[in-house]
C-alpha cells in the first residue's frame, strides 16, 4: 500500500494566481506555515513556503482567495523538473521543485460580523421569527 497525502494549515502570502498553460487553466497559491523551537532558552521560529497548484473546478474557487487568508489544504506532494534559461555565461541547469497538488481547500477565516443594520433588523423581529 502506498499513500502520498499532505495536509497544511497556513496563511496565503499573496493573492491567488490564475494561469493558463497548454489551454489548461490552473491556480497557484503560496502558503506559509510556521514552526518554532527552543534553543538556548530562546524561541526560534521558522516559516516554510509551499507552492500549491489547483486544477479543475476547485481552481475557480481558489482563484478568489486573497493574501492573508487562513487555509487548510490537502493534496499530494509532487516533484517537477525544469531547465533554466541560459543567461550570459551561466549554463542551462536542471532544477527540481516540489509542490502540493491540491484536491481540498478549507477556509479557516472567521465569518465577517454581520453589519449593524442586519443586527438591528434581527432584534426587531418577533421572538418566534428570530429563533
Amino acid at each position: 500500500m502506498y499513500q502520498n497525502k499532505v495536509t497544511l494549515i497556513g496563511f496565503l502570502g499573496n493573492d491567488a494566481e490564475v494561469r493558463t498553460n497548454d489551454n489548461r487553466s490552473f491556480t497557484t497559491l503560496s502558503l506559509a506555515t510556521k514552526s518554532s523551537y527552543k534553543k538556548d532558552g530562546q524561541y526560534i521560529s521558522h516559516t516554510e513556503w509551499h507552492r500549491c497548484v489547483i486544477f479543475g473546478k476547485l481552481s475557480e474557487f481558489a482563484g478568489t482567495l486573497k493574501k492573508g487568508a487562513h487555509l487548510q489544504v490537502e493534496g499530494e506532494l509532487r516533484s517537477r523538473e525544469y531547465e533554466t534559461k541560459k543567461v550570459g555565461k551561466k549554463p542551462i541547469q536542471k532544477k527540481t521543485i516540489w509542490e502540493i497538488r491540491v484536491n481540498s481547500i478549507l477556509k479557516l477565516d472567521r465569518a465577517e460580523k454581520a453589519s449593524l443594520e442586519e443586527q438591528d433588523a434581527d432584534s426587531q423581529l418577533p421572538l418566534e421569527a428570530a429563533a
